[in-house]
């Protein structure tokens, strides 16, 4: 049977009469929480009797969590098969209420979503990719790691959330599947996520930015640049010699996004490879005439890995020297480091753990 979170609300409504249950269905799973057919209430019998023979409502199991004492979650979670994903709640912004106890702005938050389970890309700093690629997620399989993690944390339905396509995997490497998560979530009977809340993190398929520009799915758009020539960017990341930074840099020209909004450059910084003002320099210099914000991210080190975490004095002076230049810079405030922060820890102290 096939998992109705496969679907979008378009789609199911071509498999039921009349179309309007198809409403009715996606309230009930994404704003409810149901987990059975028999709890919609409102669909006749008949239709909850046939929903049921034709289809389940399968969500991620949760097999670990490991919690922050900045409130950051990493979730590694279990698909069908028995392969495993991570996923990470970020809170951003709390709740705050007036002086008559009345919300006056809601809670934020972000999920972090994999795309798929292990990697092709390979890059040397990434955990994800040391045990190689086995398989793309259904577009069930990334819708429901949120909706996982929100009934975990009973995140109503109302309370703003982002979604960024960052964790496990190469997105574009699973575009279709990926597209249609994007649907989904977006759908205003289902948990209303609006594409402008959506970054698809790529570390440059150059063809595939150009394709999902085409689509015009209205996600933001966030590079994993790292470095700013192509013989580091290589060792790097090895799919630089196929797609390097100029082949880049001239997809995301092409690129539609919305006026008030940019095109996130995210530069992994590493103590002694990529942290000094020549390489800041040279960036300026690479995204001029690109409507560009660049994210500074510490190197979070894990076990067995050559890289360093830079100094905090050379990332903010890298970005002093950027927006100095009229680049829009930030860093990342770097979140769950008690925890297994870099992506792959969790699932590879877990896989070690069973043998």
């Amino acid at each position: 049977m096939e998992n109705i979170l496969n679907l979008r609300r378009e789609e199911l409504a071509k498999e039921i009469s009349p179309k309007f249950r198809a409403d009715q269905i996606f309230q009930w799973i994404y704003q409810k929480g149901a987990k059975e057919f028999e709890e919609m209430t409102n669909l006749p019998k008949k239709l909850r009797k046939e929903l049921a023979e034709r289809f389940t409502i399968e969500v991620p199991r949760i097999l670990n969590v490991e919690v922050s004492r900045d409130g950051s979650k990493k979730y590694l979670l279990g698909l069908e098969d028995g392969h495993t994903v991570e996923s990470v709640l970020l809170p951003m912004k709390g709740e705050e209420r007036n002086e008559k106890g009345e919300i006056i702005r809601e809670a934020r938050y972000t999920v972090c979503v994999s795309s798929q389970v292990g990697c092709k890309v390979g890059c040397a700093f990434c955990l994800t990719g040391k045990g190689g690629f086995v398989r793309n997620l259904t577009p069930a399989e990334i819708v429901g790691q949120v909706v996982a993690i929100r009934e975990d944390n009973g995140i109503p339905q109302n309370r703003r959330v982002n979604i960024v396509y960052m964790g496990m995997g190469e997105p574009l490497d699973n575009l279709e599947n990926v597209a249609k998560a994007v649907t989904i979530f977006s759908d205003p009977y289902g948990l209303s996520i609006s594409p402008r809340r959506q970054t698809i993190s790529t570390s440059g398929l150059a063809p595939k930015i150009r394709k999902l520009g085409e689509m015009d799915l209205g996600v933001l758009l966030a590079i994993s640049l790292h470095a700013v020539d192509d013989k580091l960017r290589e060792r790097l990341m090895p799919i630089n010699k196929a797609y390097n930074i100029e082949s880049i840099i001239e997809a995301v020209k092409e690129f539609p996004i919305d006026q008030r909004k940019r095109v996130m450059f995210e530069y992994l910084v590493i103590k002694d490879l990529n942290d000094d003002l020549k390489s800041a320099k040279r960036l300026v210099k690479l995204l001029n005439g690109i409507k560009a914000k660049v994210n500074l991210i510490y190197f979070n080190p894990y076990p067995g890995t050559p890289f360093q975490r830079p100094s905090e004095e050379r990332v903010r002076a890298f970005q002093r020297y950027l927006l100095d230049h009229g680049v829009l810079c930030t860093i990342r405030e770097s979140k769950g480091l008690d925890i297994s922060a870099a992506c792959g820890q969790l699932k590879e102290r877990s896989s070690e753990c069973s043998l």
